[in-house]
């Protein structure tokens, strides 16, 4: 996909149908999901869905006053990783796992800018389940992207990306089904 500032790069059938839906049935009994409390703007808030985080040893991941450190690989997640890394060319030693449980689960405007995750990292976005609309806008020029996330796809963020550009997935009425979002990092340490 086209984009100023920074790579972009959209595989829309990365796993099977097949693969989406067995892994998110899988996933949404057996992962460890969690509703962590984030600071903003002075106050702690319930974070707008479920999440888990998984890592090499010391992989610990900080933003908005949460640490957190790393579960270990669950056999499904290695597999995964390797697929993507072999896909990307870059490594990855984390993933965030985020449980959107219907449309009223979000993510607000943000940037993965933190420092453990280096200058200009390469973030890769798997998506199971119930399609949603991830946004993008420019930090200087406003400029506004939208991309549908299907179940089984795959969005490489890279290069200046999350310099120059805010993502989110914003709430959106009936979605009444969930959908598992997997974001694989490189952790500095």
């Amino acid at each position: 996909m086209e984009i100023t500032d920074g790579r972009l790069s959209y595989f829309r059938e990365f796993l099977s149908s097949q693969e989406s839906t067995e892994l998110l049935a899988i996933w949404l009994e057996t992962l460890p999901w969690s509703q962590d409390k984030i600071r903003i703007f002075g106050k702690w808030l319930d974070i707008p869905r479920l999440q888990c985080w998984f890592g090499d040893p010391g992989a610990t991941y900080a933003y908005s006053g949460l640490s957190m450190h790393p579960k270990p690989w669950t056999e499904e997640l290695m597999l995964l990783k390797a697929k993507i890394e072999a896909l990307t060319n870059s490594s990855y030693n984390s993933v965030l796992a985020n449980l959107y449980r219907d449309g009223k689960d979000s993510n607000g405007w943000h940037s993965d800018d933190e420092k453990e995750l280096g200058e200009n990292p390469t973030i890769a976005s798997l998506s199971l389940g119930s399609s949603r609309v991830f946004q993008l806008k420019h930090k200087a020029t406003g400029e506004r992207r939208n991309i549908l996330l299907e179940s089984g796809s795959l969005l490489i963020m890279s290069g200046e990306l999350q310099k120059n550009w805010k993502h989110q997935i914003p709430k959106k009425s009936k979605i009444f089904e969930p959908r598992i979002n997997l974001t694989f990092r490189k952790i500095l340490f």
